[in-house]
């Protein structure tokens, strides 16, 4: 299982929200590039990067920041979210260099554009699903849909999406711990990857997902906490890899 740190842009600054708000941010750095790189060296197989300008203004806002990343460590998959509504910005990543665009609230209100994107860029597509007490949350967690993340999931399986990133988004940048329990809920309905997001703040959130990640949990995406110090990371990805070699 692989932990995946976050880099969340506003900006051009690395924050963190608690959330959702955009009011309520936390600046950790103004050097993203500089971020990625200590993650780099500190053990990440993948990193997770939201563009919170994007995410609201319904276009790529720090596309230049990740194209920085992309050019500065060429060999680290990147996944990107956040303001991606189009064919041509999802063009403009992958030639980039990003290895995985994620898509959010166009998956919920327009799902076909979902399968249009699979069919053009098979295996670079994932969706983020938001969830409430299980209901799909969308425009940056603004609205809550009537929409059950499951039964969502399952249609976006059916599209063709690479994988499904589930947040809890009660658990989201409050360090409260995981929703063990209903990440391995969806998992276990879908046959395509899940990766966990929201709420993981220390070791025992690592077991705890390592001890589920069989059934069909691959990822973990961490924020605050690894910048906050209550994760460390390369500790945590140490510890996911060695419970799951026992798997």
């Amino acid at each position: 299982m692989l932990l995946i740190p976050a880099i969340d842009l506003k900006d051009g600054k690395c924050v963190r929200l608690r959330q959702g708000d955009m009011d309520d941010e936390t600046i950790f750095s103004d050097d993203p590039v500089a971020v990625a790189g200590r993650w780099v060296k500190e053990g990440a197989r993948r990193l997770h990067i939201v563009d919170l300008n994007g995410a609201f203004e319904g276009k790529p806002m720090n596309a230049g920041v990740v194209h920085e990343i992309c050019a500065a460590y060429p060999d680290l998959p990147v996944q990107i979210g956040g303001g991606i509504r189009d064919e041509d910005t999802v063009q403009t990543y992958l030639d980039a260099g990003v290895q995985y665009v994620i898509i959010g609230t166009k998956a919920v209100n327009a799902p076909h554009f979902v399968k249009d994107l699979c069919l053009e860029f098979p295996g670079h597509i994932i969706v983020g699903l938001d969830a409430k007490d299980g209901k799909v949350a969308i425009d940056g967690w603004s609205k809550l849909s009537k929409h059950d993340v499951i039964d969502m999931a399952q249609h976006f399986q059916d599209d063709g999406v690479a994988s499904i990133i589930y947040t809890d988004i009660s658990r989201d940048g409050m360090m409260q711990g995981v929703n063990v329990e209903a990440t391995v809920k969806l998992a276990q309905a879908i046959n395509i990857p899940v990766i966990a997001s929201g709420g993981i703040t220390n070791l025992d959130d690592i077991r705890a997902l390592s001890e589920v990640s069989e059934e069909g949990i691959v990822g973990a995406i961490t924020g605050r906490a690894i910048y906050e110090g209550t994760l460390d990371f390369a500790e945590g990805q140490k510890l996911s890899d060695e419970l799951n070699s026992k798997i």
